[in-house]
């Protein structure tokens, strides 16, 4: 199929496009993963009643279990606020992913 030069860039932005929404994808999933283990610690940590120790590079402290648990909410909150960010763009990026596949379609067939 011979296509126009304005048809073949699109299809190329649209492959961008698509690249694009995998990384954020990618992203996503990990901020989903992260905002998971930091609900089980928090679980975990609630429900015990002995010391809390927390990982400061290689090594283990113990920790006040009141600093923990306002150091995992901070976290949660921040990894909520970034997945909002990503579930925006994601939207718009597949927003125009469709506009642009509807423009090639139309001009391929």
């Amino acid at each position: 199929m011979n296509l126009d030069k304005e048809t073949q860039e699109k299809i190329q932005e649209l492959q961008g496009y698509e690249q694009n929404l995998h990384g954020l994808l990618m992203q996503k999933q990990a901020f989903q993963m992260e905002l998971s283990e930091s609900e089980n610690a928090l679980s975990e940590i609630s429900s015990s009643k002995d010391d809390v120790f927390k990982l400061v590079g290689s090594i283990m402290i113990k920790a006040s279990k009141e600093n923990v648990i306002k150091e995992i909410n901070t976290r949660k909150d921040l990894l909520m606020l970034r997945l909002k960010s990503i579930e925006k763009q994601e939207s718009e990026l597949t927003k125009q992913m469709e506009e642009l596949r509807d423009d090639v379609m139309k001009k391929i067939k």
